[in-house]
């Protein structure tokens, strides 16, 4: 299965980072996909598509790099085309992480009031886990009620690092 059902031909890249490879999915002339080395959910790659005959060319060379100044610390929010594809309350869920503030971090219950559905924690906990463009998608902002690192697709060191790092670079401190 296709992460996501938009029309159009699918293809990837994969730009290194400092949390490993990333494979960037496209569709359409929008970024689909950002998919880390053994994520969970992570779609077979075959539903990538082809590799990009233009890695340089859109929307690949824009978010390689607007996530290579991420990662450098110049830049705390993204400016991309996306094609989110799920269902309405993930995509509900999806729109709020990309309220979260840079160096912040909220609850699964707080996300949960954010949407308007203060009894949904763990139904936000799962959409929050099928975002398909990590990173870019903060789903790494959201923590567990008592502040604690849970759950992250990418695995928890991964979403260690990536909090750490807008800390340093905001010289905010997580809540």
């Amino acid at each position: 299965m296709r992460p996501g059902s938009r029309a159009g031909r699918w293809s990837h890249t994969v730009v290194d980072s400092p949390v490993g490879p990333l494979t960037l999915v496209a569709v359409g002339g929008a970024l689909a996909g950002l998919y880390m080395t053994g994520q969970r959910h992570r779609p077979p790659a075959g539903a990538f598509g082809e590799p990009a005959a233009n890695p340089d060319g859109a929307p690949f060379a824009a978010a390689a790099g607007q996530l290579r100044e991420y990662f450098d610390g110049e830049r705390t929010a993204f400016d991309l085309e996306l094609a989110l594809d799920g269902t309405a309350f993930q995509r509900r869920v999806w729109a709020a992480l990309q309220g979260i503030p840079y160096g912040q971090t909220v609850s699964y219950g707080q996300l949960a009031d954010r949407i308007g559905q203060p009894s949904a924690s763990r139904a936000v906990g799962l959409a929050n886990g099928k975002n398909p463009i990590g990173i870019i998608v903060p789903c790494h902002r959201v923590v567990g009620a008592d502040g604690r690192l849970t759950g992250y697709g990418g695995g928890i060191e991964r979403k260690r690092y990536l909090l750490e790092h807008e800390q340093r670079v905001s010289g905010q401190t997580l809540a």
